[in-house]
């Protein structure tokens, strides 16, 4: 019985052996590591959107909506990401819950803002309470009393004091100023500049100065990043303008805005510093799509 029960084993084994299917290899794109190219990102080990997003001088909100990411914590190591828009990809897409992100088409204005004001002006809180509309109300309201003097008489003693603007647009005549890209700018100090833009070892430009020489919004923006978390830049500033240009704004000594809060060319938001290097300087770059370009064609001649 042994000796005929052998034979059918060993067919039986070698008929399964040939049906079995071969081992396959998975050739899907997500199995096999690419590299990143030219305006791509390779995700590493311990990434997060907001970060990948800072590096490459970007907001987080436009980074998640160029790759169609709502949810940040979907990120996984090797993920390729596009650092630009693809030809015909739309601007819309949720914004991603993280402090930091630009508006949508309506401003909102911070109530700490300065508003320019003419020299010898006063600003004055708004009158609080209401009236009962009549026509004696109206007519107060809309006509100056003959008896009230034009200018409030000033004391011999004590001459008008100029209204404290130090934060105001200092407004900047057309000779100061380039239309580049739509975008209106101006040069960020008045210091002599220390170091040019190189594009290898200086990738801005640097202004030499004294602590407390005034930092200028180079253009009309909004604050993307207020910190010193980006290691060898100090107290740093970054202001987006628009959707493809950034402004920074490195080394200062003292910040005088905040995170999402709007400003206008000209308008001093640091003071000078050393913070994060070797001596009293402002560095200063312009990026475009997230890269450094030289400063030099943006700004007016001097």
């Amino acid at each position: 019985m042994t000796r005929f029960l052998a034979p059918i084993a060993v067919v039986f084994f070698l008929t399964a052996c040939t049906q079995a299917p071969a081992p396959t290899v998975d050739r899907t794109p997500t199995a096999q590591a690419r590299v990143a190219g030219a305006g791509e990102y390779a995700v590493k080990r311990g990434d997060t959107l907001y970060r990948i997003a800072r590096e490459n001088g970007m907001d987080h909100n436009e980074l998640a909506a160029i790759n169609n990411i709502s949810d940040p914590t979907t990120l996984r190591e090797g993920q390729i990401l596009r650092l630009t828009r693809a030809a015909g990809q739309t601007a819309e897409v949720a914004p991603v819950a993280t402090p930091i992100g630009v508006g949508s088409g309506v401003e909102a204005r911070p109530l700490d803002v300065p508003v320019p004001v003419k020299q010898g002006t006063v600003l004055r809180e708004p009158r609080g309470g209401k009236e009962a509309y009549s026509d004696e109300a109206h007519a107060r309201l809309n006509s100056t009393p003959a008896s009230a003097p034009a200018t409030p008489p000033v004391s011999p003693a004590m001459p008008p004091q100029p209204a404290a603007t130090e934060s105001a647009p200092t407004p900047a005549t057309s000779a100061q100023t380039a239309q580049v890209d739509g975008i209106t700018w101006a040069w960020p100090s008045s210091a002599k500049i220390q170091s040019p833009y190189n594009g290898t070892t200086n990738k801005g430009i640097d202004f030499g100065g004294r602590v407390g020489d005034p930092v200028l919004a180079a253009a009309d923006g909004q604050v993307l990043y207020v910190g010193e978390a980006l290691a060898g830049y100090g107290k740093l500033v970054i202001v987006k303008h628009g959707a493809n240009h950034l402004s920074v704004y490195a080394h200062n000594n003292r910040i005088l805005v905040k995170e999402g809060q709007s400003v206008k060319l000209g308008q001093k938001i640091a003071e000078m510093g050393s913070t994060g290097t070797s001596g009293v300087k402002l560095h200063f770059e312009i990026r475009k799509q997230g890269k450094p370009v030289d400063p030099g064609p943006f700004l007016p001649g001097r």
